[in-house]
């Protein structure tokens, strides 16, 4: 991954030579087919399987939310497929050489849809906001880190302090949960704003203009806007007029909607109904592996018998994972060793085939751990207690067949005498219950283009109750310190080294158990053109169009 390095200054010529890369199409690989003059006008209506329980960038942690919500909210920089960073909002930055401040430059004439204008200030209330604690941010914070708060240098000029040093700052910088909204909406409707709707009042090239809560929503052409990323293919307002998303959970409903016509595109096809779509003369499939952390579950290191090292690698290893995601996925997804993806930089492509399905090896290792009855199910006991371990499910929030991997999951542990049970829950409980660090299993896929992922799940620092991901409860010194030293580092060398050693560690000890690499599959009609992926695999469609009215 490429950062700016300290003391660099992106220059104007800079920014010329950023518009040239994009306009050559480095921006993105995987795009719906292209070719002819984009024409301007007309809709297109996509549809997701996900609904946000909360639209607000700065409040919510869903990955939908900011998919949706990149429309409608820009960011200070851009990041490319390669992890190069480019000029949007802000035309220019200097790094110090401590990386405990960063100064950007931002574009003059920009404005919000309310009218108001993008200032150093605006950058400011935003910034603020996000961290206090009225706000109640489940993620944005984090990405902030160690920030100690946001000098306004002059109108168009911003200096964003830490107490540390903080080289993941860049890459947060580009996310759209670090997006803008107008300072006017902030101070008159913050408490509404996960709501969505029209207070969600935005830079972006869309306004967001209704939400109909099970339905749809609807974003509209932002008319005045001139001021996209160096990494997009045009400038000047949206190609499209308007954009529906529409929400249809059921995979039947989705795919069926989008081989009769009814809509545009479609998100989320299931890995059973690919070749199909692709089998269809009027359909295309597109796709993106989404970078940072894979679809895992994690074994919660504070409580039995997940204390044992020797019973989470029994654990570990028990598990099919080749077969399991091949059979459900139909070889759509891959399978993921690490806990960050192949896409992901400073991924260590040595783990490998590292740990291997080995079911002889976990049977070796439960019966030196004392596990050694059975009882009438075939389940392991010890003492006479039988080998337990609790996996909650959150019925509303299953996707990509979740639980039936779960119930192969459950399958493989039987066959070593591990009962895996997976009770379900409504979401008060469990986000009280996880929260609390009450479940001995838990599971995530997180997307993020950076390799600090690692020290939100694995630095014993980042509890779930402080808005962190650390849900194996972790508390080893040594991650400890090489996830703190990625974070204090633009040296790629550092990073990939300290990285690959916190990559190995976590596997050796069975702290995760990663399965699959979340790939975002659209299907969409072939007179649907250029819609490109970000480099968190989430659809843009600012530059998308239509060949057909």
């Amino acid at each position: 991954m490429r950062f700016v390095r300290p003391a660099q200054v992106v220059t104007g010529a800079a920014v010329a030579a950023t518009l040239f890369i994009a306009a050559c199409g480095s921006a993105g690989e995987s795009t719906t087919e292209s070719s002819g003059k984009p024409v301007p006008g007309g809709s297109l209506t996509y549809s997701i399987d996900t609904e946000p329980t909360c639209f607000d960038i700065h409040v919510s942690q869903q990955d939908i939310t900011a998919a949706i919500q990149r429309n409608v909210f820009d960011s200070l920089i851009a990041e490319d497929d390669s992890g190069k960073f480019h000029p949007w909002l802000a035309t220019s930055w200097e790094t110090a050489p401590d990386l405990k401040s960063y100064t950007f430059h931002l574009q003059q004439g920009v404005t919000f849809t309310d009218g108001s204008a993008f200032n150093a200030e605006a950058v400011k209330v935003n910034f603020d906001h996000i961290v206090a604690k009225t706000t109640k941010s489940q993620y944005a914070a984090s990405l902030l880190g160690p920030y100690t708060g946001t000098e306004v240098v002059d109108e168009y000029t911003v200096k964003v302090g830490f107490s540390r040093p903080f080289a993941p700052f860049l890459q947060a910088a580009s996310t759209a949960y670090l997006g803008f909204y107008s300072p006017r909406t902030l101070t008159a409707n913050a408490d509404k704003l996960c709501g969505g709707g029209p207070v969600a009042v935005g830079t972006g090239p869309f306004t967001f203009t209704s939400y109909t809560k099970g339905q749809s929503i609807v974003l509209t052409k932002n008319t005045a806007y001139n001021w996209a990323p160096a990494t997009s293919r045009h400038s000047g307002p949206a190609y499209l007029d308007t954009l529906t998303i529409r929400i249809l959970k059921e995979n039947t409903a989705r795919v069926g909607s989008l081989t009769s016509g009814q809509i545009d595109l479609a998100g989320g096809i299931p890995p059973a109904n690919v070749k199909t779509v692709e089998a269809d003369p009027n359909l295309q499939i597109v796709r993106e592996d989404a970078a940072g952390a894979p679809y895992s579950v994690y074994l919660n290191t504070s409580l039995e018998p997940f204390t044992d090292e020797r019973v989470r690698i029994a654990f570990q290893r028990g598990v099919n994972i080749d077969q399991d995601v091949k059979t459900v996925y139909f070889g759509q997804y891959k399978r993921s060793w690490s806990p960050l993806t192949a896409v992901t930089p400073s991924y260590d492509a040595t783990l490998e085939n590292s740990w291997p399905y080995d079911p002889t090896r976990s049977n070796q290792l439960l019966d030196e751990a004392g596990w050694t009855g059975r009882d009438a199910e075939g389940y392991r006991t010890r003492d006479g207690k039988r080998l337990t371990v609790v996996w909650p499910t959150v019925p509303a929030f299953v996707r990509e067949q979740r639980d039936i991997l779960g119930q192969a999951i459950q399958d493989d542990l039987k066959k070593i005498g591990i009962e895996l049970t997976r009770p379900a829950v409504d979401i008060g409980t469990y986000i009280e219950q996880a929260y609390g660090g009450k479940f001995q299993v838990l599971d995530f896929s997180w997307g993020r283009f950076e390799p600090d992922v690692l020290r939100l799940f694995f630095n014993s620092s980042s509890t779930l109750a402080t808005g962190g991901q650390n849900a194996s409860l972790l508390n080893d010194p040594e991650v400890d310190r090489w996830t703190s030293t990625g974070a204090a580092t633009l040296d790629q060398a550092t990073r990939n080294d300290v990285y690959a050693k916190t990559q190995h560690a976590v596997i050796n000890k069975a702290v995760v158990i990663p399965l699959y690499t979340p790939s975002s599959i659209i299907g969409a009609a072939k007179y649907v053109k250029d819609v490109t992926f970000d480099a968190n695999a989430w659809p843009l469609f600012y530059d998308a169009w239509r060949d057909k009215k």
